[in-house]
């Protein structure tokens, strides 16, 4: 009988923002070199394939070789591939701030640069990929983040706070069009900040952030700049607590991103499940590559209060599940509870578990996974069993 079931070998990638301690105190994982382990991806991704344990055999090369079997035939003939990308995430330093094109945009800034004739692997590349990169995250510590323009109210007030004079002529005229227009061209005037003026400007935001605040917002908004500050001295991306919703996401939590909406992750650990897709715009907290004509080109200006921001799950069961407006992706938590249940396979699956021991089983087949370990099921699997004590996360699409 053709396998249907596997243990994964998953890519841990070394990126300079990641914990070097949280994939060890959460499970256990080694880090001899002392190297950051910002992320595992789970996923048949070409820049981090997992392979299936034991045999080194890549995840593509097995949809590849059956991907109406191994994908099932709606998500093989809709996305051709495995359509998403399942993460464990851990940051210990803020990551860029960050908007991620639509699909329509994606498409076409996709072709408009393949005929440009820039290389994929140019720095001044934009389009990656065709795609989208819709995400979702579930916290497994706290989990600090940005997300989302604030309300225009809030903007205002902050920055008035801020006390930045160069900016002031701005502020007053965001302050006379509360609406997305006048954020719009808000947006555009600091991210468009250079040469004298743009150090002026972060200089005196620098210095009054050192000073009280007189609000709760403020306070945790300074003391995000004074952190940030450390490592981006004259960055942008400084200005961006001001502008958007600082949230913090307890254990079990969780956050949808949608396209064309500035966020950061700035630190914890947790699972991330996206697109299968690596095109980013970058706003700020880098050194790479940023093109403001074209991130302000993919983003949305509408504001978000910091309670929209956390999803609602529903319960179905021993299952939490979580509305998520794409059909690249599904994503579950599954309470074990020792007892045998089955589950009906939809798409193409990935299982991660959190905390504790599992056992998936198909007919003969049989993995067991420990905290940090994942498997992969076929779609021809059409059921499997899973039993344990723990918490497992279930991808899906």
């Amino acid at each position: 009988m053709t396998k249907t079931l596997f243990k994964l070998d998953n890519v841990i990638q070394n990126y300079v923002w990641g914990s070097k301690t949280a994939m060890g105190e959460l499970f256990g994982i080694a880090n001899p070199d002392n190297q950051p382990q910002a992320e595992i991806w789970m996923g048949a991704h070409p820049n981090g394939c997992s392979k299936v344990a034991g045999s080194g055999e890549l995840l593509s090369e097995i949809i590849a070789q059956d991907p109406h079997g191994v994908l099932g035939e709606y998500t093989a003939e809709r996305f051709g591939e495995l359509p998403y990308l399942f993460k464990v995430l851990s940051a210990a330093k803020p990551l860029s701030v960050q908007v991620h094109p639509s699909k329509a945009k994606a498409m076409a800034g996709f072709a408009r640069e393949n005929q440009q004739g820039i290389e994929l692997s140019a720095a001044n590349r934009n389009y990656k990929d065709a795609n989208h990169k819709p995400e979702l995250v579930y916290a497994l510590t706290f989990y600090k983040a940005m997300n989302g323009f604030r309300p225009v109210a809030e903007i205002v007030a902050l920055f008035q706070q801020a006390g930045i004079d160069s900016l002031r002529d701005e502020v007053d005229a965001l302050s006379a069009l509360p609406n997305e227009q006048g954020l719009a061209e808000f947006f555009s005037v600091v991210m468009n900040l250079t040469g004298e003026r743009k150090q002026q400007a972060i200089a005196e935001l620098v210095a009054r952030v050192e000073l009280p605040a007189k609000t709760a917002l403020a306070r945790e908004a300074f003391e995000l700049i004074q952190d940030f500050s450390q490592g981006y001295g004259d960055d942008i991306g400084l200005f961006s607590p001001l502008l958007l919703n600082v949230v913090e996401l307890e254990p079990g939590e969780a956050m949808f991103l949608h396209a064309e909406t500035p966020h950061a992750y700035v630190k914890g650990t947790g699972l991330e499940i996206m697109a299968n897709s690596d095109n980013v715009l970058r706003a700020g907290l880098t050194p790479k590559y940023m093109d403001v004509a074209e991130l302000i080109a993919n983003t949305q200006f509408h504001s978000i209060t910091a309670d929209e921001i956390k999803l609602a799950p529903f319960c179905s069961g021993n299952k939490l599940g979580y509305p998520i407006p794409v059909d690249d992706f599904g994503f579950e938590i599954i309470a074990l509870d020792a007892e045998d249940k089955a589950q009906y396979v939809r798409g193409a699956e990935i299982i991660f578990c959190i905390e504790g021991q599992a056992t998936l089983s198909c007919g003969s087949e049989l993995v067991t996974l420990a905290a940090g370990e994942s498997a992969f099921v076929c779609n021809k699997a059409k059921v499997y069993q899973y039993h344990g004590v723990g918490t497992l996360a279930r991808a899906f699409n």
